[in-house]
């Protein structure tokens, strides 16, 4: 069985020009004693909208490590799919995340669902569970809506596992479950008979990414009520440690925290609850990549300032076609963007400190921030001309990147 490591993170890049300068990031942390597994991740979305291809990433995974000398596991993520799109992931991914949260709601079969509940029926009253805030109080009621909402979902899940595992084999690959992409998260005794669904859906997974409280939106940080997170994450990790052992579950089932890049605030909760349970996480990142590459360019002066001004141009000329596909995990004031001709008259320093996601310093504006992160398309669009300077600019490009990658999420996140 393949199995993902305790720690893993989700290393996206869009464009394919950044695996040894995220790559040397992990070698860092590792000679500091940690070992954190590189997952490179890239949605059909991400595809579709640059001209790539999913052996791509494979392609550059697999380069970096060979140049980087990595002996350590790493993977490649097909990122968000389903039985639409799934089959030009098969050869190349390892890992795949199963998005089932547009079936959420849609209720199974009757029968099916009578047969769960029917099945689940030890744990109508109340439930202790070890580390849970307080114990689950189930009611007859509780457990049928909780069937009609999820269980279709999670045979969805089911049916997309089998598709990969009769074109892959059994154990050849990671299956992650994703719910988080719908509108409400997931409380402890949801997820707790999600698991059980999985369970007897016979799916191997060894992740799982629930919806949380608050808001994770692209590229900025976490907002919303901090000590609720908290305490639904510690709740989350209780749950899945008593469903491994209760159901069968695999030993190496985590959490996965989608868009979980630059939520800064979040690192030091979760680092206490992954060092308080033993547990292990995974983290999701959310095109940052591309927001270094920016800041790269920007920081190069010149030519490459020139063009980052383009793109921002660009993006703000068809924000709303850009911002539309991302309109839930956005949240842009477009009255306090700067207009085009005030970008254009900003030297390099202060192009950096408004993108740069520091949050201490005056400059940094995440309006500005956000509509770059949903500009990737422009650059896209420029082809040749972006990745040129990319290559032409490497050495403070890719410092950037790996100073993202290690400094403000794997260090605070598994070293502290």
């Amino acid at each position: 069985m393949l199995k993902l490591p305790k720690f893993s993170m989700g290393v996206g890049d869009r464009f394919g020009q950044q695996g040894k300068a995220q790559l040397s990031a992990f070698i860092k942390a590792k000679e500091l004693g940690v070992d954190i597994a590189p997952v490179w991740n890239k949605s059909n979305r991400e595809h579709t909208t640059i001209g790539t291809q999913p052996p791509s990433v494979r392609v550059e995974a697999d380069a970096a490590v060979k140049e980087c000398g990595w002996s350590g596991a790493y993977f490649v993520d097909a990122d968000h799919i389903n039985l639409k799109n799934v089959d030009g992931f098969i050869d190349s991914s390892d890992f795949f995340t199963l998005d089932v949260a547009e079936a959420i709601g849609k209720p199974a079969a009757a029968a099916d669902i009578d047969a769960f509940v029917q099945s689940m029926q030890k744990y109508v009253g109340s439930v202790a569970i070890d580390g849970l805030s307080a114990p689950l109080s189930v009611s007859q009621d509780d457990l049928v809506r909780i069937a009609k909402t999820y269980l279709g979902a999670v045979k969805e899940a089911g049916e997309i596992y089998r598709h990969i595992e009769s074109k892959k084999g059994a154990g050849n690959f990671v299956t992650e479950v994703s719910m988080d992409e719908t509108d409400a998260p997931q409380t402890p005794d949801e997820l707790l008979f999600i698991l059980a669904a999985i369970a007897q859906e016979k799916i191997p997974a060894q992740t799982i990414a629930p919806k949380f409280t608050g808001r994770f939106n692209k590229g900025v940080d976490y907002v919303g009520d901090l000590p609720q997170f908290e305490r639904e994450f510690r709740d989350d990790v209780a749950v899945i440690r008593f469903a491994v052992k209760e159901f069968g579950l695999m030993d190496n089932l985590k959490l996965s925290v989608h868009s979980g890049s630059d939520k800064f605030s979040l690192y030091e909760p979760i680092r206490k609850a992954l060092k308080d349970f033993g547990a292990g996480v995974h983290l999701k990142t959310a095109g940052t990549t591309w927001l270094e590459e920016m800041i790269g360019l920007a920081e190069a002066d010149g030519e490459a300032l020139d063009l980052a001004k383009e793109i921002y141009t660009q993006a703000y000329e068809h924000r709303k076609e850009l911002c539309e596909p991302y309109a839930t995990v956005i949240d842009i004031d477009f009255d306090a963007l700067p207009e085009p001709f005030v970008v254009d008259l900003m030297e390099s320093k202060a192009f950096v400190e408004a993108l740069r996601h520091d949050q201490k310093c005056e400059g940094y504006d995440k309006n500005f921030r956000q509509l770059i992160h949903v500009g990737y398309k422009v650059a896209a669009k420029m082809g040749d001309r972006y990745l040129n300077m990319l290559r032409d600019n490497e050495e403070v490009v890719a410092r950037n990147v790996a100073g993202n990658v290690f400094d403000r999420h794997l260090k605070p996140l598994f070293i502290g």
